[in-house]
């Protein structure tokens, strides 16, 4: 198992769920989650498809928008700001600001197109954060070749490979300078051979202590990288623990019938 520091700051969780619950129409999605990250882990979320993993991951930068529960990064609810004593959802620009925060990388990379792979690193940084252009730049360079592609900066993404892509799509991830980076499912749209390149760079963000919310099936990747493992069922956390007790000893039924897909 990979070894980092978690930070010895026990007191305060970064990242505070509690009895989250989100509906889409009449279907309810999340049924009352409860979590706590603390700074330096890596949480992997396991379980089936339509689970509640990717939505919830969605709920912690407001992406999707909570009925009920409340969701804290540090000291912010993200998506609400606080005033004259109240709760009101927060405008666009005070969002943007709580978000810089979080990283976010996407199952389908989610990249512009249009830009070259240094130009999709620094737009966030640029357009919305004020940056100057050559600050970002120099940052970009610097986080293109930490994932191994400063060679590839004026490459489009229609020239990349999808391992590629998503290693693209982490530094732009890590050009915020997030304290906490959210995974949603970031290699089940690679080829096999795609895979490891992207666990890779994952792997070395574990060791340096980046907070990391990881949902993926690479159950390898969760007995390796995870601090704690969540599984997910139904719209609930059915257990979490370390991998060991997890994945290798769970104690639901559940869990183990999730696992045993994958011996």
């Amino acid at each position: 198992m990979i070894t980092h520091s978690v930070s010895p700051e026990t007191s305060k969780p970064l990242v505070s769920a509690v009895n989250v619950h989100k509906s889409f129409g009449d279907l309810e999605v999340l049924k009352g989650i409860d979590l706590e990250v603390r700074a330096g882990e890596t949480i992997v979320v396991l379980g089936p498809s339509g689970s509640g993993k990717s939505t919830f991951l969605r709920c912690i930068n407001h992406l999707e928008r909570i009925q009920q529960g409340a969701i804290r990064v540090g000291d912010v609810q993200v998506g609400y700001e606080v005033r004259n004593g109240r709760v009101y959802h927060a405008p666009p620009s005070t969002l943007a600001r709580q978000r810089k925060g979080i990283g976010m990388v996407f199952q389908q990379f989610n990249l512009y197109p249009h830009l070259t792979a240094l130009e999709n690193i620094t737009e966030a940084p640029i357009g919305v954060y004020k940056e100057r252009r050559s600050d970002a730049e120099e940052y970009a360079y610097t986080l293109l070749e930490r994932v191994g592609l400063r060679h590839k900066a004026n490459a489009y993404p229609r020239q990349l490979s999808g391992g590629q892509q998503q290693r693209v799509a982490i530094a732009r991830a890590l050009a915020i300078k997030p304290k906490l980076i959210l995974f949603d499912e970031p290699t089940s749209a690679l080829d096999p051979e795609l895979v490891g390149e992207v666990l890779a760079v994952m792997r070395d963000l574990t060791k340096e202590g980046m907070t990391m919310i990881v949902v993926t099936h690479e159950i390898g990747f969760a007995k390796e990288a995870a601090d704690r493992v969540v599984f997910m069922d139904g719209g609930k956390i059915v257990e979490q623990g370390s991998p060991q007790d997890v994945l290798v000893n769970p104690k639901h039924q559940r869990t183990r019938a999730f696992l045993n897909r994958f011996i």
